[in-house]
C-alpha cells in the first residue's frame, strides 16, 4: 500500500453533527479559531503559525492549516485514550471506497477475459500487411551546424560504408557500436513495435519496401540523417506484436464496455447540476443528508448526499478548484464519473464477486499501518504516552503539546522533521467519533493578524537593508543623499 493509501489522500472539513452544547461552547469562545476533542487553537496561535509559515498568507492556507491541527490533535487525543481507531464498525466507515474499488476492479478482470488479446493468427496477418510495424535501425546524422555539402557527402559516404559491413547477424552490435540515436542504440536499434503512421514517410516507406527478415538494400535519408534498417520476422517480435495490438483491442473493449454501461445505465445529469456540485465542493457537510437530485441512472437517484461523499475523498484544494478552475462544461462528466463507479460496483454486487482473505487483510494491514506510521510520526505513540502519565487528562496534556511542537518543527522546515498526511480513511474515522469544530470568525481573525505580523516583520527586515542607488529586487528604489562636498559621487555598477 503507498503513502496515500491506494487512492485516497488528505480530505477536509466533515463536521460532527449534533453537538448543539459544542457548538454554544465555541461561540462563546470568540477567540478559539478551532477545537479538536480537549484541546483549543487560539487565534493567537494560529496566527502566529500562519505568520511563520513559508507560504502566501491566503485563506485556503488559513483553513488547510487549521484542518491539520484538528487532525493530528484528534489523532493525539486517540493516542491518549488507547483508542486503536480499528473496530470493525471504524474500517467499515473508513474503507468503503477502498473495498468497493477493489472489488470493482476484480469484476472488470472477470469482464476483460472476453475482451479478447490472444488472436495470433489476426496479429500476424496486421504485421504482414504493415498495419503494425517493427524496425531496428543505425542512425548517422551530420555534425551539428554544419549544413555544407561537403559534411552531407562526407556522412553519406560513411553510411554507405557502414550498410557493406552490416547484416542481419551483426545488426544489433553495429547499432549499439555505430548508431546516433541515442535513444535506441543501447537496446541495438531496436524501435519495438508501432503503429502504421507513426514514423515519418521515407522511414516508414523503407520498412515496408524491406522483406521481414532483411536490412535495407541501400541507406535511407530523412530530416534526421542517414540510416540503415533491420525489418525482424514476425516471429521475432510476436511477444511484441501481441502486447501492443491486444493492448489496443482491450481500450477498444474497454471503452466499448464503458459507453454501454453509460448507455444501459440511462445516466441523465440534471439542468442544474453544475450549481449543485459547486454548492457540495464549497460545503461537504451542509449536503451530507441533502436529497437534493443532482443526476439519475438505473441505479436510482444521485443526490447531493452521494456527491458529498464520493467528494470527500478528495483534498480541499481539489474540491475548491471545481468551484473556480475546472470549466463548467467538465462538471457533467465528473458527476458521470462517479456513477460509473456506483454502477460498476452494482454489477460486482450482482455477480457476488467478494475478496478473498489475503486481499481483505492486505485492505486492512494497510489501514492498520496509516495508524501506526501517523502516531509515531507525530510523535505521540500510545505506549510512550502510558508510560508517560496513567490519567487519560495528563496523556492528553502530553500528546497535545507533542503535536504543538511537531507543527512548530514543520512550518520552520526543521531538517528530518517530514509532513505527516492523515489519509481519508483515517480522518473520516477520527472527525466522526471525537468532537471538533471550527470557528471561521477566529480564523479570519488569525489570518489579519498573521498578515499584520509579517508586514511588520518584512518592513523590520526592509528597513534594515542599507540603502543602494540601484534598488534590490522587490524594494522601493532609494532616495540617494547629496554627496559631501570634494566627494565624487560613485557610479552605479552596470547591468
Amino acid at each position: 500500500m503507498n503513502r496515500r493509501f491506494a487512492l485516497f489522500p488528505l480530505s477536509a472539513l466533515i463536521i460532527a453533527a449534533g453537538c448543539g452544547a459544542f457548538s454554544e461552547a465555541m461561540g462563546a469562545h470568540v477567540d478559539v479559531a478551532a477545537r479538536a476533542g480537549s484541546q483549543e487553537l487560539s487565534v493567537d496561535r494560529l496566527a502566529s503559525l500562519l505568520a511563520h509559515a513559508k507560504a502566501p498568507l491566503q485563506k485556503e492556507l488559513a483553513h488547510q492549516l487549521t484542518d491539520l491541527w484538528v487532525d493530528y490533535q484528534l489523532m493525539a487525543e486517540a493516542a491518549a485514550r488507547g483508542d486503536s481507531l480499528n473496530t470493525t464498525k471504524d474500517q467499515d466507515e473508513a474503507l468503503w471506497a477502498v473495498i468497493g474499488s477493489a472489488r470493482a476492479r476484480k469484476w472488470l478482470e472477470i469482464v476483460a477475459k472476453n475482451w479478447g488479446g490472444n488472436d495470433t493468427a489476426a496479429y500476424a496477418s496486421k504485421y504482414a500487411s504493415g498495419d503494425v510495424l517493427s524496425a531496428r535501425h543505425i542512425l548517422i546524422m551530420a555534425p551539428r551546424g554544419d549544413t555544407s555539402k561537403a559534411a552531407k557527402d562526407s556522412v553519406r559516404r560513411k553510411a554507405e560504408a557502414l550498410r557493406a559491413k552490416v547484416t542481419k547477424a551483426n545488426f544489433a552490435q553495429m547499432a549499439t557500436d555505430n548508431s546516433q540515436d541515442p535513444g535506441s542504440a543501447k537496446n541495438g536499434g531496436d524501435l519495438k513495435v508501432f503503429q502504421k503512421g507513426q514514423m515519418v514517410p521515407e522511414f516508414e516507406k523503407a520498412i515496408l519496401s524491406t522483406t521481414p527478415g532483411q536490412v535495407s538494400p541501400g541507406i535511407v535519408k530523412t530530416q534526421f540523417g542517414y540510416h540503415i534498417i533491420y525489418r525482424p520476422t514476425f516471429d521475432e517480435v510476436k511477444g511484441e506484436v501481441a502486447q501492443a495490438a491486444g493492448g489496443r483491442q482491450r481500450q477498444v473493449a474497454e471503452s466499448t464496455y464503458l459507453a454501454q454501461l453509460d448507455s444501459n445505465g440511462h445516466i441523465k445529469v440534471g439542468p442544474n447540476a453544475v450549481a449543485t456540485v459547486k454548492s457540495v465542493a464549497s460545503d461537504i457537510e451542509a449536503h451530507k443528508t441533502d436529497k437534493t437530485v443532482v443526476a439519475t441512472s438505473v441505479a436510482g437517484d444521485f443526490t447531493s448526499s452521494d456527491l458529498s461523499h464520493w467528494l470527500s475523498l478528495f483534498p480541499a484544494a481539489q474540491r475548491s478548484r471545481l468551484t473556480t478552475d475546472v470549466p463548467d462544461s467538465q462538471i457533467p462528466m465528473i458527476v458521470k464519473g462517479f456513477i460509473r463507479n456506483e454502477l460498476v460496483m452494482r454489477q460486482a454486487d450482482s455477480a457476488k464477486v467478494t475478496l478473498d482473505s489475503a486481499q481483505q487483510a492486505e485492505i486492512h494491514k494497510g489501514y492498520e499501518g496509516l495508524i501506526t506510521s501517523s502516531w509515531t510520526s507525530l510523535g505521540v505513540d500510545p505506549k510512550q504516552l502510558a508510560d508517560s502519565a496513567k490519567a487519560v487528562p495528563a496523556r492528553e496534556r502530553i500528546a497535545a503539546a507533542h503535536i504543538d511542537s511537531y507543527l512548530d518543527k514543520l512550518l520552520s522546515q526543521q531538517p528530518g522533521v517530514r509532513f505527516v498526511d492523515i489519509p481519508t480513511p483515517l480522518e473520516t474515522v477520527l472527525r466522526t467519533r471525537y468532537e471538533f469544530k471550527l470557528n471561521e470568525a477566529g480564523i479570519d481573525r488569525a489570518l489579519a493578524r498573521a498578515t499584520a505580523e509579517r508586514h511588520t516583520s518584512d518592513s523590520a527586515k526592509s528597513a534594515s537593508e542599507p540603502q543602494s542607488a540601484v534598488p534590490l529586487p522587490g524594494m522601493t528604489p532609494a532616495t540617494p543623499s547629496a554627496p559631501k562636498p570634494n566627494t565624487p559621487q560613485s557610479t552605479p555598477p552596470k547591468h
